[in-house]
């Protein structure tokens, strides 16, 4: 069964048109990989999804009609985004910032730190003096604890150290093998996208041109579409 569903989606930014044709389907329990070069429409369609561009055509989330909700109202059906350049909460502490928008479900600030130890260790400690790599792993902690029932990873390793970047790996490959939950991941890395992803879907200039099952996106569809 679909949990998300775009069809034919196009949107705009005043009169400069962004998306001209986005279709995606997540299903329950998928790890779907949103892929293409940068400028060609994966962080549009995210903000699409999460009711921070208006869009036309057909936007379903659970199999409700997400184009005229608004933001929150979207987020209470279960999206939980961890945006690009993850947006915490500076003078907050690590523990604020996960309980800020907590929602009663399996994620509790327990499980988080189970799977980021590094924020059990500074729980106490604001998040702008935080490492890029620890705010990362805050950034997707606090969407867990929105409990949701998608989760939305828009280059969660975006200008990490190796190391660091392999830990975000290492957690994603975590969440889908111990949780069933849908993840949606925006990425640049294709080994690492082909490592935990059940599905592709890439976009070129706005518009879908490809989908399928991660093993049948080949070298050639990478090489085209992908790569610098």
């Amino acid at each position: 069964m679909s949990l998300l569903t775009l069809e034919n989606v196009t949107a705009s930014y005043g009169a400069s048109q962004a998306l001209f044709g986005v279709n995606l389907h997540v299903a329950e329990g998928e790890v779907m990989a949103l892929m293409g070069r940068n400028g060609m429409g994966k962080s549009t369609t995210v903000k699409c999804i999460c009711r921070m561009l208006p869009a036309a055509g057909v936007l379903r989330f659970d199999d409700q009609d997400l184009v005229r909700l608004p933001s929150h109202k979207a987020a209470r059906l279960g999206l939980g985004l961890v945006p690009e350049g993850r947006r915490c909460f500076g003078d907050l502490t690590v523990h604020e910032n996960l309980i800020a928008a907590a929602r009663r479900g399996a994620w509790t600030f327990e499980k988080v730190i189970e799977l980021f130890p590094r924020l059990g260790e500074r729980r106490g400690q604001l998040a702008y003096s935080l490492s890029g790599g620890e705010q990362q792993m805050l950034a997707i902690g606090r969407a867990l604890m929105t409990n949701p029932r998608l989760l939305i990873l828009d280059e969660a390793t975006e200008g990490l150290a190796p190391i660091i970047r392999q830990e975000i790996w290492s957690a994603i490959k975590q969440l889908k093998a111990e949780t069933g939950l849908s993840i949606l991941v925006i990425d640049k890395s294709v080994k690492e996208l082909r490592d935990v992803s059940d599905s592709a879907t890439i976009l070129e200039r706005g518009k879908t041109v490809w989908q399928g099952t991660i093993d049948a996106l080949t070298d050639d569809v990478t090489a085209a579409f992908v790569g610098v």
